[in-house]
């Protein structure tokens, strides 16, 4: 399914997030140059799609959408992901078995002396 709505990021003067979304490409071709085609993306759906200059992108988000960024935008949405924690998962304990002995007791039963059987 293709990517129907361009979103770009950029920072207002004030310092906020504006993002504008488009229809299209040839929107964001009045006001930036195109400088290539994306041909490494991991999404497949982006390869083929324009590389602007001054914008980073093509990105993903979502199903539907394709997101460019301005280099500054970029780098502090990187920065943010960085830094944030992720969450640790604990993993999810067993307890043992109640039939087997613990490891630090004699076993109740000797073991077989094989050392002078015919291994042949």
């Amino acid at each position: 399914m293709p990517k129907t709505t361009i979103r770009v990021v950029t920072r207002g003067a004030d310092g906020s997030m504006r993002t504008r979304d488009y229809p299209n490409h040839e929107a964001l071709l009045s006001m930036h140059t195109q400088v290539g085609i994306d041909d490494c993306s991991t999404d497949l759906e982006l390869r083929g799609m324009p590389v602007f200059r001054g914008l980073i992108g093509p990105i993903p988000e979502g199903k539907q959408i394709v997101r460019y960024e301005s280099p500054d935008v970029f780098e502090a949405l990187t920065k943010e992901w960085t830094v944030a924690r992720a969450t640790r998962r604990t993993r999810r304990r067993i307890d043992p078995p109640q039939s087997l002995p613990p490891m630090n007791e004699p076993r109740s039963e000797p073991v077989p002396d094989l050392s002078h059987e015919d291994l042949s």
